[in-house]
């Protein structure tokens, strides 16, 4: 971003190729649009809220029991994976102890090792049977609901008494029926998913957060 040009407004850049001139400023809008749309759909749908809540509860009452979180996802939704897992071990708002949360996306060396091995479907699946056990929860994020490596994870996990939950576009797809828990952002743009994704993660973060709270 450049600093504003004495007038509040931001400078245009000069350099070759970065000349904001030509911006079509439809597109910013109609995006932003979108955006703002999509969001205004799940404040004012009872149902996603209740999914929220729902999620919430799951994951506090398994944390609270000894349980453990596990979240795997690709592209955008390996680092909304990332960042909600990070919320999690690290602090959301408050200062509390650490909840034990890994994603499944990070290890360099897992990943290469199954992924030459087994294949990329089988990523995720085999860190699930490995590290999870009745009583975690693994969190499957997926904006088209059909990622392979995700849905073998989900049986996987299914098979392992492992609770599941999905976070999917506005349709499930092969992600419907591997999920005990589901929440769908109304969209079907990937960029507009994603951002319902983290806002509702970030909402259970600090749910999860508040339960831990009244009952450390």
């Amino acid at each position: 971003m450049t600093p504003p040009d004495g007038s509040g407004r931001l400078a245009k850049q000069s350099r070759s190729g970065t000349d904001l001139a030509g911006t079509d400023h439809n597109y910013v809008d109609n995006f932003l649009r979108r955006s703002a749309a999509a969001l205004q759909a799940v404040v004012a749908d009872a149902q996603f809220r209740t999914a929220i809540e729902t999620i919430a509860a799951v994951i506090a009452k398994a944390l609270a029991g000894g349980g453990k979180l596990l979240l795997a996802g690709n592209g955008g939704s390996a680092a909304d994976a990332q960042h909600l897992a990070a919320e999690f071990l690290s602090r959301f708002v408050s200062d509390r102890a650490p909840l034990p949360a890994i994603a499944l996306t990070t290890d360099t060396s897992v990943l290469t090792a199954i992924g030459n091995d087994y294949g990329f479907e089988h990523v995720f699946e085999r860190q699930v049977r490995g590290l999870g056990k009745p009583g975690d929860v693994f969190v499957a994020i997926s904006t088209s609901g059909r990622s392979r490596n995700v849905v073998a994870a989900l049986r996987a996990a299914r098979a392992l008494n492992v609770t599941t939950i999905g976070f999917t576009g506005q349709d499930p797809r092969d992600m419907a029926g591997l999920c005990d828990h589901w929440l769908g952002a109304p969209s079907d743009e990937t960029a507009i998913i994603q951002q319902i994704h983290i806002v509702a993660g970030h909402v259970v973060c600090g749910l999860v957060e508040q339960a831990i709270a009244r009952n450390p």
